[in-house]
C-alpha cells in the first residue's frame, strides 16, 4: 500500500508508520509530565491512527478473501 494520503490512507503513513507511531505515542503518554495541551494532540493522533489501521486490515481481509474465492473458483472448474 502507498504512502500517500488519499481516502483509504487518511494518515498518509503505512500500516507499519502507524503502528510504530502509535507506539510512540504510548512510550509519551506513559510519562507523567507530559503537558495536558500536549496530551490531547497525540490521544486525538493516536485515534486516528488506529482508524486507519482497522480500515486498513478490514480492506486487507476483504482482499484475501477475493483471492481465496478466485482460487477457489479456479480449482473447481479444473
Amino acid at each position: 500500500m502507498a504512502d500517500a494520503e488519499g481516502p483509504d490512507n487518511p494518515t498518509g503513513v503505512s500500516y507499519a508508520g502507524a503502528v510504530a507511531e502509535l507506539r510512540s505515542i504510548l512510550d509519551e503518554l506513559e510519562h507523567e509530565d507530559i503537558d495536558v495541551d500536549r496530551l490531547a494532540e497525540r490521544v486525538a493522533r493516536a485515534a486516528e491512527l488506529i482508524e486507519a489501521c482497522r480500515a486498513r486490515i478490514a480492506s486487507a481481509r476483504l482482499e484475501v478473501d477475493r483471492i481465496v474465492l478466485s482460487v477457489e473458483d479456479d480449482a473447481g472448474s479444473e
